[in-house]
């Protein structure tokens, strides 16, 4: 899908690829993925080359080629917590960090791609992690996830909320910023601290079950990514980023608020 978009000086067009996506129709909604998740990455490895290594490689050649600039929405999912980045430290990962999780196909072809891509000067590369939307049907939307789930662990993670994020992309676009950047906002949040959230604005009915890495091992197929990516970057360049949980009071349970909160 092509869209335009008109400032006062200037019309810029921008080519979605992967416009029938959630974050792809979230950004033809504002201009105007795919459905297999981690878990079908493992079983269709072939696929899942062509679509994270061969698909993207060939758009950004193509563009390199027109002169164009390619905002590829990644992941952030390819490091886990380690010595250096340990759980609770407050350190994440840099965007200069090399990769250090391949615990899933899908983050290894990641991972992969993303050290391909940093050849190219044209590419502007976006982790994005675990994303976040105000629209609490769409199951897609990790609030949503979460909230069906009969059981959750419990981590603080680096997170992305599209509401505030996304626009910011569209104007990392219009600047030409190219690179590796940790496209979160700042800080981590756990599931526990965003299902208070959901209980506090939304249903003060609602509950939850916890169990841990062991037990969630027994449930999906491929191991999942727990991290904190550093927005230092992402911050500098635009000041008015809010941290993680203000963004998800602001952007996501306020507008949807159902209760009174004290």
């Amino acid at each position: 899908m092509t869209s335009s978009v008109n400032t006062s000086s200037t019309q810029h067009n921008f080519l979605i690829y992967g416009r029938t996506g959630w974050i792809g129709g979230l950004l033809g909604n504002l201009c105007v993925t795919g459905r297999p998740n981690v878990d079908w990455c493992e079983s269709h490895k072939v696929e899942t080359v062509r679509t994270n290594v061969v698909g993207t490689l060939t758009l950004a050649d193509v563009c390199r080629e027109k002169g164009v600039v390619v905002i590829n929405y990644a992941t952030g999912c390819i490091f886990e917590y380690d010595e250096e980045h340990s759980l609770g430290s407050g350190v994440g990962f840099k965007e200069e960090d090399v990769p250090n999780f391949i615990g899933s196909y899908y983050s290894k072809t990641k991972a992969m791609v993303e050290d391909l891509l940093a050849n190219y000067e044209n590419v502007c590369t976006l982790r994005v992690r675990m994303p976040i939307s105000s629209d609490l049907s769409n199951p897609r939307n990790f609030i949503t996830k979460i909230t069906r789930y009969e059981k959750v662990v419990n981590i603080p993670n680096s997170m992305t909320i599209l509401d505030e994020l996304l626009p910011i992309s569209i104007e990392m676009a219009k600047r030409n910023l190219t690179g590796i950047w940790n496209f979160t906002n700042p800080g981590v949040v756990s599931h526990n601290e965003i299902l208070e959230m959901y209980r506090d604005y939304i249903d003060p009915n609602f509950t939850w079950k916890n169990f841990n890495l062991e037990e969630q091992a027994k449930v999906i197929v491929a191991p999942r990514s727990n991290n904190e990516l550093d927005a230092t970057k992402l911050k500098t360049e635009f000041p008015e980023l809010l941290s993680i949980k203000d963004s998800l009071i602001k952007y996501v349970f306020k507008p949807n608020q159902k209760t009174s909160v004290a």
